[in-house]
């Protein structure tokens, strides 16, 4: 896996701390950092995630492809899954997450809560990468609803 990470005020009038991800696959993403007040040349233009922020949102991708995935396995007709994460940080550098939450929401027709239960804890001990990573320095919790469609 390979990725490239430019920072966007490194050339042509535009300063600030505004960074382009081009990713092995082809993609790009845009993140900035928090406008700076008392310094702007050391903050953002808020026009996009912080990178932070861009990894939490990997986790909760990472973990809802899982539980879909996990789900369809299982024949279980799923027709939406969402998830929803607050996480906490450390006061004091590096500002690593400390707490993370996750609350499912998953939509489909007769899919027992169990299920959903399984799905979640397969891919929060031994499928989904980012979550496992993360719950080194932070507690990873969840909850879940399921909505029928």
């Amino acid at each position: 896996m390979e990725c490239t990470v430019s920072w966007t005020g490194a050339t042509g009038a535009r300063s600030g701390m505004g960074f382009l991800a081009e990713t092995g696959s082809g993609h790009t993403l845009v993140m900035d950092g928090a406008p700076d007040a008392a310094n702007p040349a050391n903050g953002g233009q808020n026009l996009a995630p912080r990178p932070m922020e861009t990894l939490l949102a990997g986790a909760g991708g990472c973990t809802a492809y899982d539980v879909v995935l996990i789900l369809r396995r299982g024949r279980h007709q799923v027709q939406g899954c969402s998830v929803k994460l607050s996480a906490e940080r450390a006061e004091t550098d590096p500002k690593v997450f400390t707490a993370i939450h996750m609350h499912f929401t998953v939509r489909g027709r007769g899919i027992p809560a169990a299920a959903v239960e399984r799905a979640i804890a397969l891919s929060h001990e031994k499928y989904c990468s980012a979550t496992v990573m993360l719950g080194k320095t932070a507690t990873v919790s969840t909850s879940f609803e399921v909505l029928e469609a």
